[in-house]
């Protein structure tokens, strides 16, 4: 089992930046791969990133493509979310969510963090 805890939301102008933190506990952190997830108001939840266990294999949703990196460091259990050039449609709360099997159809989520996004 592990526990994950996100950091890092906030307010922010469009076009500016913000990198997302995920924390997470117990010592199997390396054995799952990892993505953000987002969802805004009357939205379905959707992918935005994913990561490997290694960190040698990423995937993008065609919306962030080229604008958000997602990376990790296994010797600090955590995942990262560089978001870059953000726009309002970018608003969402954001989840970071762990998967031993990477189909995400059941992961461990952690609680979210708020980012907005002002034009």
């Amino acid at each position: 089992q592990v526990q994950l805890v996100e950091s890092g939301g906030g307010l922010v102008q469009a076009g500016g930046s913000l990198r997302l933190s995920c924390a997470a506990s117990g010592r199997t952190f390396s054995s799952y791969a990892m993505a953000w997830f987002r969802q805004a108001p009357g939205k379905e939840r959707e992918i935005v990133a994913a990561i490997n266990w290694s960190g040698d294999s990423t995937n993008y949703a065609d919306s962030v493509k080229g604008r958000f990196t997602i990376s990790r460091d296994n010797a600090k259990n955590t995942v990262y979310l560089q978001m870059n050039s953000l726009k309002p449609e970018d608003t969402a709360v954001y989840y970071c969510a762990a998967d031993l099997d990477s189909d995400y159809e059941t992961p461990y989520w952690g609680q979210g963090t708020q980012v907005t996004v002002s034009s």
